[in-house]
């Protein structure tokens, strides 16, 4: 018996519950998605300074209509370096990858269109489809010159019955994860409301149809919440809790003046840290409008209070 077995045993306690009781969930765990929360990305630094943040999520470049993944190489490694010169990584790459039709579905909210207009969407569609592992190279390449190694990705536009198309969605992204085990990078896929893969029970099929140690989860729970799933605790239950890599707050599910979509997330923040979670907790306000970077502000503002009260 070695000295960490030893303690454990002296006090009735497993490895994993010690390993729980530190990993808590304060502050230094806290992060935000940079293109909601400042308009340059000098403005992300002051904010993550103003807020003690160790962690930035990136997405497009704030105050440019490209994301990360469009940059020119040379450009990546000076956004890397302005990083590194204010004291902050980036915790999570935001792709948009997978988040159209598959080929040969409709998906569930689409709007009128004619049929000209549907044509271009469905050849755009194949399109993206088909140049999906060139796409994936790109976002694979931004994040490692950035320094990180989760990426998210989705389950394709939500048809009318998700169950028949499962099987097709787990076909494409299976070759996906197989290039980043390569990679050595970690694909998340992403519960998103308007995906194939919304609810916490979709993620958990997900994760067993494509059993990977590069696949796991990006959870958000509003995103469950807008497809009237229970999300805590029920559908925090159905999660394998090894297989959380990054979880993402919105705004709405934090800030109490929005009753229909608020969410216990002290209970959650506890939970996951009973569980052992060590990624980070990045806030997606999508409180939009004029006063989106202010409500980022409030909502970070909350999510500290919330985790400095807990572990007061």
């Amino acid at each position: 018996m070695d000295r960490r077995q030893l303690l454990t045993a002296g006090l009735g306690l497993t490895a994993s519950s010690l390993f729980a009781k530190t990993a808590k969930l304060d502050r230094s765990r806290l992060a935000t998605v940079t293109d909601e929360s400042g308009k340059t990305p000098a403005e992300n630094f002051e904010f993550a300074k103003k807020f003690g943040l160790r962690y930035l999520e990136v997405r497009q470049v704030p105050g440019a209509k490209i994301h990360y993944a469009e940059m020119p190489e040379a450009q990546l490694k000076e956004a890397a370096k302005e990083f590194a010169d204010h004291g902050v990584k980036v915790s999570f790459f935001n792709s948009g990858q997978c988040k159209f039709a598959f080929p040969g579905t409709d998906y569930a909210k689409q709007r009128p269109e004619t049929p000209e207009q549907k044509a271009k969407r469905v050849a755009r569609d194949q399109h993206s489809f088909d140049t999906r592992m060139e796409t994936l190279q790109k976002n694979i390449r931004a994040s490692q010159i950035l320094g990180c190694d989760k990426i998210r990705i989705f389950a394709f536009l939500r048809t009318a019955d998700p169950a028949q198309t499962m099987q097709r969605v787990y076909d494409a992204l299976g070759p996906m994860v197989k290039v980043a085990e390569k990679e050595g990078v970690k694909l998340l896929l992403e519960n998103e409301v308007a995906c194939n893969v919304g609810r916490c029970d979709e993620l958990a099929a997900a994760m067993k149809a494509i059993p990977s140690k590069a696949f796991g989860i990006n959870w958000d729970p509003l995103n469950g919440h807008h497809l009237k799933e229970e999300v805590f605790p029920h559908g925090y239950a159905l999660l394998p809790k090894k297989k959380i890599w990054n979880v993402q707050v919105k705004g709405k599910s934090i800030l109490k003046e929005f009753k229909e979509d608020y969410l216990d997330w002290s209970a959650i923040y506890s939970a996951l840290e009973k569980d052992g979670y060590t990624g980070q907790i990045g806030l997606e306000c999508h409180i939009f409008g004029e006063q989106l970077i202010q409500r980022s502000h409030q909502c970070m503002e909350e999510m500290i209070r919330i985790a400095e009260k807990r572990n007061a």
